[in-house]
């Protein structure tokens, strides 16, 4: 018999409208798995249930009680969007660690890509191209959502297993997830409905719970000592214990912003919770006074058991759960297995998980909260006014600027580290009024490593110098635009770490004499056997490295330069330049080298430059400066993508110096 395609219609297929929305239908918990074929098994993910309405271009991402998800996980949300089909699919949201397993807690922490990776695992299709698959059996929808992966990367096809249910669970407990899911083969998806043909079997007991309150000890100098929560029974809160762990300062102090609206006089539990009450191990309790919640807020617990008088054991919290509503939040006894269905470290663990692959850096700050906090290399950084438009043409925000400072924060701290630095700042973007800033005494958080020095005025006073990522970011944060370290470092500074060739045109230059006086200034370099590594200047012109590993001193490095700029402008006297005075110049290319002194600055390598367009000063290849070349190729758009290509192309002038003296020494005549 020939085999139907998968094209053809199916029975239970019909005709129908895209559905505004859909509620997802529910698995039964049971205390150990189906021992019955039919049955396929998935992981129990630890994360967000969402239906994705993916409708003509308009997609929503929706948690199970019709909340939007759309800008709480955007990246999610972006990828659906990209994924261009028509359809309606139901998953699981989570963050993955390296090993591929979810944490909820991560999850409910997730801000921004820079807090983990964010997957949507897809395990079912209800809806596609005009067509209801609700009444479809689930072996058949499952054959019709394969056929549209792949996906992009961020959303995943949950896999399902044909197996011993015994054997999986076991595979399960091994890896440490929550728990799996049974689905009957040929079961039916009822929107909304908590079916005994999905089942849920958890190894770790989890149980969502509604907050009624919270306590404070007495002499605490938290702002809450233990959660007090419930669940519903028959429209009743039923008290099932104190949440004395699982939450850090700062959570609370999250959380605590959550209570203030809900605060009431009048317990919201059936029998008021004796929140004194003397244990076996604390005879003698720290005094606690109550403050009662309006009903309103969940989030999830783990515990060892639910003693008989329906109380928690050591339960601890695990995080809110922002996509249930507090009125279907009730107790989930597991059943029996036989009861819940009346006619009901192996190779598979080895395919439960997809482990993480550890990829390129993508955003710190969410694309929709003006002002966030962020902790980096251990320090917390407030990140403010984030909407504001930095770069008024192409509409460039604050936080599109800090976004990209920490993509590229691998590449261009070292360039920072241990530099005294020089802050432009510009706080209402390039078309703004700017300042320079060198002094930060009093003005830096301690943490900001500082160099001193000795002004005219008989005042001492403090440069900031670059250490690490949060460095970077806290300059940035400031409107520090770009990032411009001394030569030097603190450890030596008065020997710097190379020589720069800077190629300053004015209007009256083309960029073409520009790129031709780059490669003269190459030819040079190259004819004494001295490498050199250009990149833009971000601006108009370019900048040649050489590099010198701090062997020589300022004094030193500025003869070399300017030995190497007398013979560029030998070579190319009719529209280059070596006069210091701007009038004595003429409209010619300035070669300078006078930047080699101390305490001069220059834009780092990938650093953004306040110019239109957000142009970065781009290390390039030789072979690219060539005509055709622009400054606006390389901006903050595209210069991420080509240095996780490439690499740090500008490392060398890090490394070995040239022996100065020797190439001194051959070139004399």
């Amino acid at each position: 018999m020939r085999k139907k395609s998968s094209s053809s219609k199916p029975s239970g297929r019909t005709r129908a409208k895209f559905p505004v929305t859909v509620a997802p239908m529910l698995a039964t918990l049971v205390n150990k798995p189906v021992e019955e074929p039919g049955w396929m098994y998935e992981v129990k993910w630890d994360g967000y249930r969402a239906i994705a309405l993916l409708n003509k271009g308009n997609v929503q991402l929706i948690s199970r009680n019709n909340k939007p998800f759309d800008e709480k996980f955007y990246p999610v949300h972006n990828a659906l969007k990209a994924w261009n089909i028509q359809a309606v699919t139901d998953g699981e949201i989570v963050v993955l660690n390296e090993s591929g397993s979810s944490s909820f807690g991560d999850l409910q922490n997730w801000r921004s890509e820079a807090d983990g990776e964010l997957i949507y695992y897809v395990f079912d299709l209800l809806w596609l191209n005009g067509y209801d698959l609700t009444q479809l059996p689930l072996v058949q929808r499952r054959e019709l959502l394969q056929q549209l992966f792949p996906a992009p990367d961020i959303i995943r096809l949950s896999a399902s297993f044909n197996t011993s249910p015994s054997e999986f669970l076991t595979a399960a407990t091994s890896l440490g997830l929550e728990g799996i899911i049974a689905k009957k083969e040929d079961s039916l998806y009822y929107p909304g409905v908590r079916s005994n043909e999905w089942l849920k079997i958890k190894i770790n007991k989890r149980h969502e719970v509604v907050i009624g309150g919270y306590t404070r000890n007495e002499n605490s100098s938290k702002p809450f000592s233990s959660l007090l929560v419930g669940v519903f029974d028959n429209g009743k809160l039923q008290y099932t214990g104190k949440i004395g762990t699982g939450f850090s300062t700062a959570r609370q102090k999250e959380m605590m912003q959550l209570f203030k609206p809900l605060t009431i006089k009048k317990s919201p539990f059936t029998t008021v919770p004796d929140i004194n009450k003397p244990s076996r191990f604390r005879p003698n309790p720290p005094k606690a006074v109550a403050t009662w919640l309006k009903p309103e807020l969940v989030c999830e617990v783990s515990y060892a058991e639910i003693t008989s008088d329906g109380v928690m054991r050591h339960p601890s919290f695990e995080g809110m759960r922002e996509d249930k509503a507090a009125k279907d939040v009730k107790r989930e006894a597991p059943q029996p297995v036989t009861k819940a269905t009346a006619k009901t470290g192996t190779a598979i663990s080895q395919k439960m998980l997809t482990p993480v692959i550890g990829g390129n850096r993508k955003t710190l700050l969410n694309p929709s909260e003006d002002t966030q906090v962020r902790k980096i290399n251990k320090h917390e950084l407030k990140f403010s006014n984030l909407n504001k438009i930095f770069w008024p043409e192409e509409k460039y925000t604050k936080r599109d600027m800090l976004n990209y400072y920490y993509q590229i924060a691998p590449y261009i701290v070292p360039y920072l580290k241990d530099r005294p630095q020089s802050l432009n700042r510009f706080p209402n973007g390039i078309k703004g009024k700017s300042f320079y800033q060198k002094d930060v005494t009093g003005k830096a958080p301690d943490w900001i490593k500082t160099f001193p020095y000795h002004t005219s005025d008989g005042e001492d006073k403090n440069f900031m110098v670059g250490t690490d990522e949060a460095s970077l970011l806290y300059m940035a944060s400031l409107g520090s635009i770009e990032m411009n370290p001394w030569n030097s470092r603190i450890q030596k500074p008065d020997y710097p770490d190379w020589c720069i060739i800077d190629l300053d045109p004015t209007e009256k230059n083309t960029f073409e004499q520009v790129i031709e006086t780059a490669l003269v200034t190459k030819e040079v370099l190259d004819s004494i056997k001295a490498p050199g590594y250009c990149k833009t200047s971000g601006s108009t012109g370019i900048h040649i490295y050489i590099p010198l590993n701090a062997k020589y001193t300022y004094d030193e490095c500025q003869l070399f330069g300017k030995w190497i700029a007398t013979q560029v402008h030998a070579a190319l006297p009719a529209f280059t330049s070596i006069e210091r005075m701007t009038q004595n110049r003429k409209g010619r290319i300035y070669v300078d080298y006078l930047q080699n002194r101390p305490k001069a600055t220059l834009a780092a390598p990938y650093s953004l430059r306040p110019k239109p367009g957000a142009t970065v000063s781009m290390p390039l290849h030789w072979d690219e400066v060539k005509k055709g070349l622009k400054m606006k190729d390389f901006n903050i758009t595209n210069a991420v993508a080509r240095v996780n290509e490439m690499g740090d192309i500008f490392k060398p002038v890090l490394g070995k110096g040239i022996d100065m003296k020797k190439i001194l020494s051959a070139i004399q005549p």
